[in-house]
Formats: C-alpha cells, sequence, structure tokens
C-alpha cells in the first residue's frame, strides 16, 4: 500500500481538506505559502531599492556636483 493510501485511511474524511501546519498556530497551508510569496516579493523590492540607492551616490550626485566621491 502506497504512503498516500495509508495517509487517507488514517485522515478519514479530513483527507484532502485546509489544515494547519501546526496545532497550535491557526496558520494554514495557503496562509504560509501567500506569506513566502509576499516576502519574496518585499526582499526583490528592497534590492530594486538597494541598486537604485547606490547608483544615486555613486553616479547620479557627482554628475550634478552635489558631492564627490574619492
Amino acid at each position: 500500500m502506497g504512503d498516500a493510501k495509508r495517509r487517507k485511511e488514517a485522515m478519514g474524511d479530513n483527507y484532502g481538506k485546509e489544515e494547519n501546519i501546526l496545532p497550535w498556530l491557526p496558520i494554514t497551508k495557503k496562509q504560509s505559502e501567500q506569506f513566502v510569496n509576499w516576502t519574496t516579493r518585499g526582499a526583490w523590492v528592497g534590492i530594486g531599492f538597494l541598486i537604485v540607492f547606490w547608483l544615486t551616490i555613486r553616479f547620479v550626485g557627482p554628475a550634478f556636483g552635489w558631492w564627490q566621491v574619492d
């Protein structure tokens, strides 16, 4: 018997339904996936801002005479 069949027998009517990842924490698997997607997107936005900031400090400011990079 395969693992899926064993799991289906063990879970009974709850097989295939949304369940909490941790029993004491009311977060479902779908919510955890959404959290990972949002934080990944936020990380990329942060990296983009860091690149724009660095380009401004390194090239834009000195080009306009705002400051000098030694």
